[in-house]
């Protein structure tokens, strides 16, 4: 039950950033998504919802490694 949790918990900013993706490729082709009325918007909430997603999942993986002793000197806490 632990594992799906942590899946789940792993999968979700993992689609954000992906619908992060999603609306700045939007952006580039000049296709304007229904809740935004300025294409600058759009790319703007997309470039945050990346961000967001990827410091999230890349955050867990360092935090994970961590806790394994699994990452070089200069990532350890000191």
């Amino acid at each position: 039950m632990k594992r799906i949790a942590a899946l789940v918990v792993m999968l979700i900013p993992g689609f954000l950033a992906a619908y992060g993706i999603k609306l700045m490729r939007d952006m580039v082709f000049g296709r304007l998504q229904p809740p935004f009325s300025h294409l600058w918007l759009q790319f703007l909430l997309g470039f945050i919802l990346f961000i967001l997603g990827l410091g999230f999942v890349a955050g867990f993986i360092l935090y994970r490694d961590r806790k394994r002793n699994k990452v070089q000197e200069r990532f350890k806490k000191k």
